[in-house]
Order: structure tokens, then sequence, then C-alpha cells
């Protein structure tokens, strides 16, 4: 058993297979692009708490309790909401057409 098995075969010719190596290509620059979108509007919010805590305290309009930081927040997770949905409308269009042309290339 020290040689290939039918997997190890399998996977390598997987792995050769430009339609796989252009859905690799396109899901990680998919996913960094919105990870990095995420990421700058949540350090952003912290940058906020930490030099502007006036500006998240102050109320909406004169008399409300409600305040900017509730709203900004709330609005950072409509907004991850929100690129998860935008990511899974591209994984299941976009990615599995481009995960079902690998499987027929291949043979499966």
């Amino acid at each position: 058993m020290n040689g290939p098995t039918h997997n190890d075969t399998q996977w390598r010719e997987i792995q050769r297979n430009a339609s796989f190596q252009e859905l690799v290509q396109k899901r990680s620059r998919f996913a960094m692009t919105l990870s990095i979108i995420m990421l700058a509007l949540y350090m952003a919010f912290i940058l906020l708490i930490a030099f502007a805590p006036g500006i998240l305290g102050t109320p909406l309009a004169s008399g409300m309790v409600t305040t900017w930081g509730i709203l900004i927040g709330l609005g950072l997770i409509v907004v991850a909401i929100v690129l998860t949905g935008i990511y899974v409308h591209r994984a299941n269009g976009e990615f599995d057409r481009l995960n079902a042309r690998v499987l027929e290339e291949i043979g499966q």
C-alpha cells in the first residue's frame, strides 16, 4: 500500500483541472473581498468608539433614548447578514456551476 490510491490520483487530477483552479481563484478572491469590506467597516466602528465616543452616545433626535451607536451597531449586523447573503447567492449560482463543470470534466 505504498503507491498512490485511487483517491490520491483523482485528487491530483482535480487539482490540475483548469475549471477547478478557476473556481478556487474566483471563490477565494470573492471571499477575501467580502471579508475586507466587513473588516474595514468593523475597524471603522472600533476607531469611532476609541476616538469619538461622544458621537456614538448622541441621541438620534432630541428626547430620544436611541443613540447613533445603537443604529451604527445594528447597521454592522445588517451589513454582515447582507454580505453573507451575497456570498450564498453567488456560491449557489456561479460557484455551483463551476463545481458541476469540474465534476463533468473529470468524469464524475
